[in-house]
Protein backbone atom coordinates (compact mmCIF):
# COMPACT_ATOMS: atom_id res chain seq x y z
CA UNK A 1 0.00 0.00 0.00
CA UNK A 2 1.38 3.40 -0.99
CA UNK A 3 2.08 5.61 2.03
CA UNK A 4 -0.69 8.11 2.69
CA UNK A 5 -0.57 11.20 4.91
CA UNK A 6 -4.02 11.31 6.43
CA UNK A 7 -3.26 14.37 8.55
CA UNK A 8 -2.69 16.44 5.40
CA UNK A 9 -6.33 15.90 4.45
CA UNK A 10 -7.79 17.58 7.54
CA UNK A 11 -7.87 21.02 9.12
CA UNK A 12 -8.35 19.85 12.70
CA UNK A 13 -7.66 16.40 14.08
CA UNK A 14 -8.79 14.05 16.82
CA UNK A 15 -10.80 15.51 19.67
CA UNK A 16 -9.44 18.96 18.80
CA UNK A 17 -12.02 18.88 15.98
CA UNK A 18 -14.90 19.11 18.45
CA UNK A 19 -17.37 21.95 18.12
CA UNK A 20 -16.33 24.70 20.57
CA UNK A 21 -18.03 24.08 23.93
CA UNK A 22 -19.73 27.47 24.03
CA UNK A 23 -21.42 26.85 20.66
CA UNK A 24 -22.36 23.30 21.58
CA UNK A 25 -24.02 24.39 24.83
CA UNK A 26 -25.84 27.19 23.04
CA UNK A 27 -27.51 24.64 20.77
CA UNK A 28 -28.12 21.93 23.36
CA UNK A 29 -29.56 24.38 25.88
CA UNK A 30 -32.15 25.43 23.27
CA UNK A 31 -33.49 21.90 22.80
CA UNK A 32 -36.36 20.42 24.80
CA UNK A 33 -35.18 17.64 27.10
CA UNK A 34 -36.68 14.24 26.32
CA UNK A 35 -37.76 12.03 29.21
CA UNK A 36 -38.24 8.34 29.85
CA UNK A 37 -38.78 6.60 33.20
CA UNK A 38 -35.91 4.27 32.32
CA UNK A 39 -33.46 6.98 31.21
CA UNK A 40 -31.09 7.36 34.15
CA UNK A 41 -28.61 9.80 32.55
CA UNK A 42 -29.13 11.86 29.39
CA UNK A 43 -26.97 14.47 27.66
CA UNK A 44 -28.06 17.33 29.91
CA UNK A 45 -25.71 16.20 32.68
CA UNK A 46 -22.63 16.26 30.38
CA UNK A 47 -21.79 12.70 31.36
CA UNK A 48 -19.62 10.53 29.13
CA UNK A 49 -22.42 8.15 28.11
CA UNK A 50 -26.17 7.91 28.43
CA UNK A 51 -27.50 5.35 30.92
CA UNK A 52 -30.70 3.40 30.34
CA UNK A 53 -32.26 0.93 32.77
CA UNK A 54 -32.78 -2.46 31.11
CA UNK A 55 -33.99 -4.31 34.22
CA UNK A 56 -34.08 -3.86 37.97
CA UNK A 57 -30.37 -4.55 38.35
CA UNK A 58 -28.91 -4.01 34.85
CA UNK A 59 -28.05 -0.69 33.19
CA UNK A 60 -27.08 -0.10 29.55
CA UNK A 61 -24.50 2.59 28.72
CA UNK A 62 -24.26 4.01 25.22
CA UNK A 63 -21.89 6.48 23.61
CA UNK A 64 -20.76 7.61 20.17
CA UNK A 65 -17.47 9.22 19.16
CA UNK A 66 -15.70 9.82 15.85
CA UNK A 67 -13.21 12.32 14.44
CA UNK A 68 -10.67 13.13 11.67
CA UNK A 69 -7.19 11.55 11.83
CA UNK A 70 -4.42 12.83 14.08
CA UNK A 71 -1.85 10.32 12.79
CA UNK A 72 -0.91 9.41 9.22
CA UNK A 73 -0.90 5.63 9.63
CA UNK A 74 -4.43 4.29 8.90
CA UNK A 75 -4.11 1.33 11.29
CA UNK A 76 -2.97 3.57 14.16
CA UNK A 77 -5.78 6.01 13.37
CA UNK A 78 -8.29 3.19 13.74
CA UNK A 79 -6.73 2.15 17.04
CA UNK A 80 -6.79 5.67 18.48
CA UNK A 81 -10.39 6.33 17.40
CA UNK A 82 -11.60 3.05 18.87
CA UNK A 83 -9.71 3.52 22.16
CA UNK A 84 -11.20 7.01 22.42
CA UNK A 85 -14.77 5.79 21.90
CA UNK A 86 -14.39 2.87 24.31
CA UNK A 87 -13.08 5.25 26.95
CA UNK A 88 -16.53 6.76 27.58
CA UNK A 89 -17.80 3.39 28.79
CA UNK A 90 -14.76 2.90 31.04
CA UNK A 91 -15.18 6.44 32.41
CA UNK A 92 -18.58 5.41 33.77
CA UNK A 93 -17.37 2.15 35.27
CA UNK A 94 -19.03 0.04 32.58
CA UNK A 95 -17.98 -2.94 30.47
CA UNK A 96 -18.10 -2.41 26.68
CA UNK A 97 -19.86 -5.24 24.85
CA UNK A 98 -21.01 -4.12 21.39
CA UNK A 99 -19.74 -1.58 18.86
CA UNK A 100 -20.76 -0.21 15.46
CA UNK A 101 -18.31 1.42 13.04
CA UNK A 102 -18.87 5.01 11.86
CA UNK A 103 -16.88 5.85 8.72
CA UNK A 104 -16.48 8.85 6.41
CA UNK A 105 -14.11 7.97 3.57
CA UNK A 106 -12.85 9.92 0.54
CA UNK A 107 -13.23 8.39 -2.93
CA UNK A 108 -9.67 9.49 -3.77
CA UNK A 109 -8.11 7.02 -1.31
CA UNK A 110 -7.42 3.37 -1.99
CA UNK A 111 -9.79 0.99 -0.24
CA UNK A 112 -6.81 -0.67 1.42
CA UNK A 113 -6.58 2.47 3.59
CA UNK A 114 -10.13 1.90 4.79
CA UNK A 115 -9.35 -1.75 5.51
CA UNK A 116 -6.40 -0.74 7.69
CA UNK A 117 -8.50 1.83 9.59
CA UNK A 118 -11.15 -0.79 10.32
CA UNK A 119 -8.58 -3.42 11.29
CA UNK A 120 -6.99 -0.96 13.71
CA UNK A 121 -10.34 -0.21 15.31
CA UNK A 122 -11.17 -3.90 15.49
CA UNK A 123 -7.90 -4.66 17.30
CA UNK A 124 -8.80 -2.31 20.16
CA UNK A 125 -12.40 -3.47 20.38
CA UNK A 126 -11.15 -7.05 20.57
CA UNK A 127 -8.69 -6.04 23.30
CA UNK A 128 -11.58 -4.56 25.28
CA UNK A 129 -13.54 -7.82 25.05
CA UNK A 130 -16.33 -6.26 22.97
CA UNK A 131 -17.36 -7.11 19.39
CA UNK A 132 -18.06 -5.01 16.28
CA UNK A 133 -21.38 -6.06 14.77
CA UNK A 134 -21.81 -3.63 11.87
CA UNK A 135 -21.67 0.07 11.09
CA UNK A 136 -22.36 2.80 8.57
CA UNK A 137 -20.24 4.46 5.88
CA UNK A 138 -20.59 7.58 3.75
CA UNK A 139 -18.38 9.10 1.06
CA UNK A 140 -16.79 12.32 2.30
CA UNK A 141 -13.79 14.44 1.34
CA UNK A 142 -12.42 14.31 4.89
CA UNK A 143 -11.71 10.89 6.42
CA UNK A 144 -13.34 10.30 9.79
CA UNK A 145 -13.72 7.19 11.93
CA UNK A 146 -15.16 6.19 15.27
CA UNK A 147 -17.58 3.93 17.06
CA UNK A 148 -20.97 3.77 18.67
CA UNK A 149 -20.35 1.65 21.77
CA UNK A 150 -22.82 -0.10 24.05
CA UNK A 151 -21.78 -1.30 27.48
CA UNK A 152 -23.40 -2.56 30.64
CA UNK A 153 -23.06 -2.11 34.39
CA UNK A 154 -24.89 -3.30 37.46
CA UNK A 155 -27.28 -0.97 39.27
CA UNK A 156 -25.32 1.09 41.79
CA UNK A 157 -21.99 0.47 40.02
CA UNK A 158 -22.16 3.28 37.43
CA UNK A 159 -19.85 6.25 37.91
CA UNK A 160 -20.95 9.77 36.98
CA UNK A 161 -19.29 13.15 36.72
CA UNK A 162 -21.31 14.34 39.70
CA UNK A 163 -20.69 13.11 43.22
CA UNK A 164 -17.24 14.53 44.03
CA UNK A 165 -17.10 15.29 47.76
CA UNK A 166 -15.27 17.88 49.82
CA UNK A 167 -12.02 16.31 50.99
CA UNK A 168 -11.68 13.99 47.99
CA UNK A 169 -8.43 13.73 46.05
CA UNK A 170 -8.24 13.80 42.25
CA UNK A 171 -6.28 11.22 40.27
CA UNK A 172 -5.29 11.48 36.58
CA UNK A 173 -4.43 8.28 34.72
CA UNK A 174 -2.64 9.62 31.61
CA UNK A 175 -0.14 12.38 30.94
CA UNK A 176 -1.27 15.53 29.10
CA UNK A 177 -0.09 17.11 25.87
CA UNK A 178 -1.47 14.97 23.05
CA UNK A 179 -3.10 17.88 21.23
CA UNK A 180 0.04 20.01 21.31
CA UNK A 181 2.22 17.11 20.13
CA UNK A 182 -0.16 16.31 17.28
CA UNK A 183 0.03 19.94 16.19
CA UNK A 184 3.84 19.77 16.27
CA UNK A 185 3.78 16.52 14.28
CA UNK A 186 1.60 18.09 11.61
CA UNK A 187 4.05 21.01 11.41
CA UNK A 188 6.98 18.61 11.06
CA UNK A 189 8.53 19.89 14.31
CA UNK A 190 7.89 17.05 16.78
CA UNK A 191 10.66 14.78 18.01
CA UNK A 192 10.32 11.04 17.43
CA UNK A 193 10.20 10.53 21.21
CA UNK A 194 7.29 12.94 21.60
CA UNK A 195 5.38 11.53 18.62
CA UNK A 196 5.74 7.95 19.82
CA UNK A 197 4.78 8.90 23.39
CA UNK A 198 1.58 10.53 22.11
CA UNK A 199 0.71 7.46 20.01
CA UNK A 200 1.36 5.13 22.95
CA UNK A 201 -0.91 7.24 25.15
CA UNK A 202 -3.72 7.52 22.60
CA UNK A 203 -3.76 3.79 21.81
CA UNK A 204 -3.80 2.70 25.47
CA UNK A 205 -7.24 1.64 26.66
CA UNK A 206 -8.51 3.02 29.97
CA UNK A 207 -9.40 -0.56 30.90
CA UNK A 208 -6.59 -0.99 33.45
CA UNK A 209 -7.43 2.33 35.13
CA UNK A 210 -11.10 1.28 35.31
CA UNK A 211 -10.32 -2.26 36.50
CA UNK A 212 -8.14 -1.11 39.39
CA UNK A 213 -10.53 1.69 40.35
CA UNK A 214 -13.37 -0.81 40.70
CA UNK A 215 -11.59 -2.09 43.79
CA UNK A 216 -12.11 1.31 45.42
CA UNK A 217 -14.99 3.69 46.11
CA UNK A 218 -15.17 6.18 43.23
CA UNK A 219 -17.26 9.26 44.00
CA UNK A 220 -17.08 10.84 40.52
CA UNK A 221 -15.31 10.13 37.23
CA UNK A 222 -14.88 11.36 33.68
CA UNK A 223 -12.37 10.99 30.87
CA UNK A 224 -10.21 13.81 29.56
CA UNK A 225 -10.78 14.45 25.87
CA UNK A 226 -11.40 17.44 23.61
CA UNK A 227 -12.52 19.92 26.26
CA UNK A 228 -9.15 19.54 28.09
CA UNK A 229 -8.32 18.66 31.67
CA UNK A 230 -9.75 21.97 32.87
CA UNK A 231 -12.89 21.63 30.75
CA UNK A 232 -13.76 18.18 32.02
CA UNK A 233 -12.75 19.04 35.60
CA UNK A 234 -15.06 22.05 35.32
CA UNK A 235 -17.94 19.79 34.28
CA UNK A 236 -17.25 17.54 37.27
CA UNK A 237 -16.94 20.41 39.73
CA UNK A 238 -20.09 22.11 38.45
CA UNK A 239 -22.13 18.90 38.48
CA UNK A 240 -20.90 18.15 42.01
CA UNK A 241 -21.41 21.75 43.24
CA UNK A 242 -17.85 21.98 44.56
CA UNK A 243 -14.57 23.66 43.71
CA UNK A 244 -11.43 21.80 42.69
CA UNK A 245 -7.80 22.66 43.31
CA UNK A 246 -5.21 21.35 40.84
CA UNK A 247 -1.46 21.35 41.48
CA UNK A 248 0.27 22.09 38.18
CA UNK A 249 3.69 20.82 39.28
CA UNK A 250 2.48 17.23 39.78
CA UNK A 251 0.34 16.92 36.64
CA UNK A 252 2.05 14.40 34.31
CA UNK A 253 3.23 15.79 30.96
CA UNK A 254 4.32 14.00 27.77
CA UNK A 255 7.85 14.66 26.45
CA UNK A 256 8.69 18.05 24.86
CA UNK A 257 5.13 19.36 25.24
CA UNK A 258 6.00 22.49 27.20
CA UNK A 259 8.68 23.39 24.67
CA UNK A 260 6.18 23.11 21.81
CA UNK A 261 3.65 25.20 23.74
CA UNK A 262 6.28 27.91 24.25
CA UNK A 263 6.80 27.85 20.47
CA UNK A 264 3.07 28.43 19.93
CA UNK A 265 2.35 24.97 18.50
CA UNK A 266 -1.10 24.92 20.04
CA UNK A 267 -4.25 23.47 18.42
CA UNK A 268 -7.25 25.68 17.72
CA UNK A 269 -9.30 23.75 20.26
CA UNK A 270 -6.97 24.91 23.03
CA UNK A 271 -7.98 28.53 22.46
CA UNK A 272 -11.67 27.59 22.26
CA UNK A 273 -11.38 25.84 25.62
CA UNK A 274 -9.60 28.81 27.18
CA UNK A 275 -12.24 31.25 25.96
CA UNK A 276 -15.07 29.11 27.28
CA UNK A 277 -13.50 28.63 30.72
CA UNK A 278 -11.93 32.05 31.30
CA UNK A 279 -14.41 33.00 34.05
CA UNK A 280 -14.32 29.56 35.71
CA UNK A 281 -10.58 29.18 36.30
CA UNK A 282 -8.21 31.11 38.54
CA UNK A 283 -4.45 30.64 38.12
CA UNK A 284 -2.11 31.57 40.94
CA UNK A 285 0.68 34.00 40.10
CA UNK A 286 3.81 32.63 38.54
CA UNK A 287 2.36 29.72 36.58
CA UNK A 288 4.10 29.84 33.17
CA UNK A 289 1.97 30.46 30.10
CA UNK A 290 2.97 27.13 28.55
CA UNK A 291 1.71 25.28 31.63
CA UNK A 292 -1.58 27.14 31.43
CA UNK A 293 -1.78 26.21 27.73
CA UNK A 294 -1.21 22.56 28.60
CA UNK A 295 -4.20 22.50 30.94
CA UNK A 296 -6.47 23.78 28.12
CA UNK A 297 -4.99 21.35 25.56
CA UNK A 298 -7.65 19.13 23.91
CA UNK A 299 -6.75 15.50 24.54
CA UNK A 300 -7.54 12.61 22.23
CA UNK A 301 -8.13 9.30 24.01
CA UNK A 302 -7.01 10.88 27.28
CA UNK A 303 -7.00 9.36 30.73
CA UNK A 304 -9.59 9.15 33.48
CA UNK A 305 -10.05 11.82 36.14
CA UNK A 306 -11.25 10.15 39.33
CA UNK A 307 -12.51 11.66 42.58
CA UNK A 308 -12.07 9.46 45.66
CA UNK A 309 -11.76 9.91 49.40
CA UNK A 310 -8.20 10.64 50.48
CA UNK A 311 -7.76 7.14 51.93
CA UNK A 312 -9.14 5.37 48.86
CA UNK A 313 -7.36 7.72 46.45
CA UNK A 314 -3.96 7.24 48.04
CA UNK A 315 -4.42 3.48 48.04
CA UNK A 316 -5.44 3.55 44.36
CA UNK A 317 -2.55 5.84 43.44
CA UNK A 318 -0.06 3.57 45.20
CA UNK A 319 -1.51 0.45 43.58
CA UNK A 320 -1.79 1.89 40.06
CA UNK A 321 1.07 4.37 39.87
CA UNK A 322 -1.30 7.13 38.72
CA UNK A 323 -0.64 10.48 40.44
CA UNK A 324 -2.87 12.52 42.71
CA UNK A 325 -3.08 15.92 41.02
CA UNK A 326 -5.56 17.84 43.14
CA UNK A 327 -8.30 17.94 45.74
CA UNK A 328 -11.95 18.85 46.18
CA UNK A 329 -13.02 21.78 48.36
CA UNK A 330 -16.28 23.50 49.22
CA UNK A 331 -17.37 25.82 46.42
CA UNK A 332 -15.59 29.15 46.66
CA UNK A 333 -15.55 31.96 44.08
CA UNK A 334 -14.70 29.84 41.02
CA UNK A 335 -14.99 26.10 40.24
CA UNK A 336 -11.27 25.64 39.47
CA UNK A 337 -8.14 26.97 41.14
CA UNK A 338 -4.69 26.15 39.80
CA UNK A 339 -1.53 26.35 41.91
Amino acid sequence: MEAVRLTQMVKTSGCAAKLPPALLHEVLDSLPVMHSPNLVEGYEGSDDACVYRVSDDLLMLQTVDFFPPMVDDPYLFGQVAAANALSDIYAMGGEPKLALNLVCFPSCLDLSVLSQILLGGQSKVEESGAVIAGGHTISDATPKYGLCVTGFAQEGKVWANKGARVGDVLILTKALGVGIINTAVKAGMASEEAAQAAIASMTTLNKRARDLAQNHAVHAATDITGFSLLGHAHEMATASKVSMVLYSTVIPVLPDVLEYARMGLNPEGLYNNREYLEDAVRFSEGIPQEVQDLLFDPQTSGGLLLSMSEEEGRAYSEESGYPIIGSVTAFSEVPLKIY
